[in-house]
């Protein structure tokens, strides 16, 4: 069964699709020998090549998909790499023979916990897009009183830079004074959503942490700024939910 060259490429972990249709349109990839063209569609028997490297046989990369989960200690980017070189959440992975690793969403600068790495770029694409509509559950810390008014307007819905943004639950854990501690979860993983619907309500989130992607929490044994490789089975977890 033949693919996309650019789907081909996004699941050997060399970017996103339109990234990659960039690279063919620029003459950096050819298939048995010929300079590939946008569109092109190839089976297991072709040859592709990226800038004069051989990519894996495709039957191999799909079988061979790898994901590790990493707790992300604050003050780390989600960027490959940084100008200002700061310390980014690619420093600390393991070293890949072939491809190279790419992140299931980000976490932006100030929050923390976990966040999913595979060379199967396409997976990537596929879980992190809106229709997929997988859970995210975030731990979160509330400096201010909130009230039950508070936690219903978030359940319904806010709007924030023109999207309808909303939490499908919200549990209070307990705290001490005016900080709270909520775990709190949602659909997508817009740019510092789940701080601005805290904010709409005149509250400050003061700590944020990252403890489930869909059926994947974060275990208590894997301690900040270490990764541990997934089993086969919770990888088709995720998988599964694509289907």
């Amino acid at each position: 069964m033949s693919e996309k060259l650019q789907k081909v490429l996004a699941r050997a972990g060399f970017g996103s699709r339109r990234e990659l249709e960039r690279w063919i349109a620029a003459g950096r990839v050819k298939v048995n020998g010929q300079i590939a063209t946008v569109g092109d569609r190839v089976d297991d028997s072709d040859k592709v090549t990226v800038d004069g490297k051989r990519l894996a046989p495709q039957q191999k990369t799909r079988d061979s998909r790898r994901v590790i989960l990493y707790n992300k200690p604050e003050d780390e980017i989600s960027t490959r790499k940084d100008p200002e070189g700061r310390p980014t959440v690619f420093d600390k992975l393991p070293p890949l023979r072939h491809g190279r690793w790419v992140s299931i969403g980000r976490l932006d600068i100030n929050t923390s916990g976990l966040l999913l790495f595979t060379t199967d770029g396409e997976l990537a694409n596929r879980l992190t897009h809106p229709r997929s509509q997988i859970e995210r559950e975030y731990a979160v810390r509330v400096m201010g009183e909130v009230s039950p008014e508070m936690v219903q307007a978030m359940h319904a819905g806010v709007m924030i830079d023109d999207h309808l943004c909303r939490f499908t639950d919200i549990q209070h854990y307990g705290g001490e004074g005016i900080n709270q501690w909520y775990h709190v979860v949602l659909m997508e993983g817009r740019n510092r959503e789940v701080r601005k619907l805290w904010e709409s309500q005149g509250l400050k989130v003061s700590r944020l942490k990252r403890v489930r992607f869909g059926p994947i929490f974060i275990p208590s044994s894997v301690k900040r700024g270490q990764f541990q490789e997934l089993a086969k089975p919770e990888i088709d977890k995720l998988v599964k939910m694509l289907t």
